[in-house]
């Protein structure tokens, strides 16, 4: 049977391990700002059998620490290592008050989109320890899915790197980017393939396509064309995914879809219009002469369970092409 004076000690050592996850209130944005990792309980521990119910509080926290569910909406993609991202489609950072994976989620969802890259679709959250003391907790976030061949950032001088873990945002739309069409290894078009269904109007031809063309995708090879794939009609076609999404019924997303209206010259694409339908009901959309790809976001929608997703429009010689699709759980 465990002595008192052991059983002490464990308390005390899982206290240490739970404070070194926590900064007190005050020091937040403060950089390398040393932890306290005191103990002061109200009341003293008198008996083995409250030291061990300290033990069993204290190593709940650890273990937040240790091995954190993943927050709503995101999956984890690496960690913990010893090494922060040092990766493209940087967004900025924020100091948290504690390693909080859910706090750090909320900041990529509530996050600006940027201009070009758009909404954020990762973080990587990292603990930073300076001479074996734990300082502070540092939530970085992208708009690009990194991994963990960027996380590279092992620390400076007396500066550690540890606990880092990167988290993905989980995108609902399965094959946002076309790039499941691969019909050929050059340039060719389709109405439809496993992932996407365009479909045209009663005498319309082709409104709606799917290409393989690594110059008129934004990244990769496929995108989507609203609009007369031959500019033989007018008329607009519908890009839908071809299965329902697999939404909580009551959650909140946000669609992003980046646009591009430039095929034709600015005039003949001035009226280049498309609607982002959810459930068939218009909640964004896009319009005019654009120039270069460009993040487009839905307003906030609810999910019901299965709920549809489509794009509406299109007018050749307004040709709009799509890409890089997705919807995220806010």
């Amino acid at each position: 049977m465990a002595s008192p004076a052991r059983f002490f000690a464990l308390a005390a050592f899982l206290v240490y391990v739970a404070a070194s996850a926590i900064v007190p209130p005050g020091r937040q944005g403060l950089p390398f700002q040393p932890i306290a990792n005191t103990h002061a309980p109200t009341t003293e521990i008198n008996t083995i059998a409250q030291a061990a119910i300290q033990v069993k509080k204290s190593s709940a926290a650890a273990a937040i620490v240790a091995s954190p569910r993943d927050p709503e909406g995101y999956h984890l993609v690496f960690g913990p290592t010893g090494g922060a991202n040092n990766a493209p489609g940087y967004m900025g950072f924020t100091f948290l008050d504690k390693y909080d994976v859910n706090a750090c989620a909320q900041l990529c969802n509530n996050r600006g989109a940027d201009p070009v890259g758009g909404v954020c679709q990762y973080f990587n959250i990292w603990r930073a320890v300076v001479n074996g003391v734990p300082t502070t907790h540092t939530c970085a976030m992208y708009f690009l899915v990194a991994d963990e061949s960027t996380a590279v950032n092992t620390g400076q001088g007396d500066l550690v790197v540890t606990l880092s873990r990167g988290y993905a945002r989980k995108n609902l739309v399965i094959d946002g980017g076309f790039e499941g069409f691969n019909a050929c290894d050059d340039f060719c078009f389709a109405a439809s393939y496993a992932n996407w269904i365009g479909t045209s109007p009663a005498g319309g031809d082709l409104d709606a396509t799917i290409f393989f063309s690594p110059t008129l995708a934004k990244d990769g090879n496929g995108s989507g064309l609203l609009g007369a794939a031959f500019g033989d009609d007018t008329d607009a076609g519908t890009l839908t995914p071809t299965k329902p999404l697999a939404t909580k019924a009551g959650a909140t997303y946000v669609i992003q879809s980046f646009f591009v209206s430039s095929f034709s010259d600015p005039d003949s694409e001035a009226a280049a219009h498309v609607d982002i339908l959810w459930n068939g009901v218009v909640v964004g959309g896009t319009s005019g002469f654009t120039a270069a790809y460009t993040p487009t976001q839905s307003v906030s929608v609810k999910g019901t369970g299965n709920d549809t997703l489509s794009f509406h429009g299109g007018a050749a010689p307004a040709w709009t092409l799509i890409d890089d699709v997705g919807v995220f759980q806010l």
